[in-house]
């Protein structure tokens, strides 16, 4: 696990449960047992919703990772707690539950 692996974990934990998992050479990060996201290249992508759209509306949206067919939120504001509580509820909110096998 790498230094920023750590900061979002930091950064996140405030608001509930963070796990971190290396995926395919980078990394998908869970809320509350929920996939929120990916870590590629030190970077955090969050999944589109309506609040991550709404709350992240001039956020970059990129790809994760070459090959993706997914657009996501680029996100760099860690140093607002309340966007992250209020962001993190809302995503948790709105994602379906993780699949089990």
């Amino acid at each position: 696990m790498n230094e920023f692996n750590e900061y979002v974990r930091e950064r996140f934990s405030a608001v509930g449960d963070i796990v971190i998992r290396s995926m395919m050479g980078g990394y998908l990060v869970y809320f509350n047992g929920k996939l929120i996201g990916d870590i590629c290249d030190n970077e955090l992508f969050l999944k589109r919703t309506t609040t991550s759209d709404r709350l992240l509306a001039d956020s970059e949206l990129r790809y994760p990772y070459e090959g993706s067919k997914t657009l996501m939120h680029v996100f760099d504001r860690f140093e607002n707690p309340d966007l992250i509580s209020e962001l993190l509820e809302g995503m948790y909110a709105e994602l379906p539950e993780k699949k089990s096998k």
